[in-house]
């Protein structure tokens, strides 16, 4: 027989049988399966967070079906488009998918790491700084020179930040580089 506690019994075990289980108890019962079950029931329908298994030339039907809709589509120089999949506001990989001309699937890589901002530059045009990193985690008006700060958050080992570019009025980057993400600051206080 199963025995669990209750709060009629004081501490003291009850059987099951025991306890009271009127029509409020086993919806709460219900409830409670529900909402265990629910995240499992959403994952399994749910595209993966990253590309498995994506060869080249693979269809972009192939790639909604592995990663859902793209956040965002860009213009390659060679007729070719670059497909976003963007994870965040909060989460730390975004990865591109580039296509050929014929729209297949010619490679695709997380761009949210340390080499990929370092080939951000002053005078980088803002559609090409999205091309390479993204749509941003954040972004807000009034950086040092006006214009906007944009802000990516990605994964790195040691240090809780976030990779930040200034964006002038006109569309251009004036620089780049690294600050503590203010997420962590928030974790960090006492309570």
């Amino acid at each position: 027989m199963t025995m669990l506690a209750s709060p009629q019994s004081e501490g003291c075990l009850k059987p099951w049988a025991a306890r009271p289980h009127g029509p409020a108890t086993i919806l709460t019962m219900r409830s409670t399966l529900f909402a265990l079950a629910l995240p499992s029931l959403l994952l399994g329908a749910c595209a993966t967070y990253a590309p498995r298994d994506l060869p080249a030339g693979a269809s972009q039907e192939e790639i909604r079906r592995q990663l859902g809709d793209p956040t965002g589509r860009y213009t390659l120089p060679d007729g070719g488009a670059r497909l976003e999949f963007a994870r965040g506001p909060f989460g730390k990989h975004t990865y591109m998918v580039d296509l050929d001309a014929q729209g297949r699937v010619a490679g695709w890589r997380q761009v949210l790491t340390e080499a990929e901002f370092a080939q951000v530059q002053p005078g980088l045009a803002r559609e090409e700084l999205l091309r390479r990193l993204g749509r941003p985690a954040e972004r807000w008006r009034g950086g040092r020179q006006g214009g906007e700060v944009w802000s990516w958050r990605y994964d790195t080992p040691l240090i809780c930040q976030w990779f930040q570019v200034s964006v002038d009025d006109a569309g251009r980057v004036t620089s780049a580089g690294y600050a503590p993400d203010p997420l962590c600051d928030v974790r960090d206080m006492p309570e």
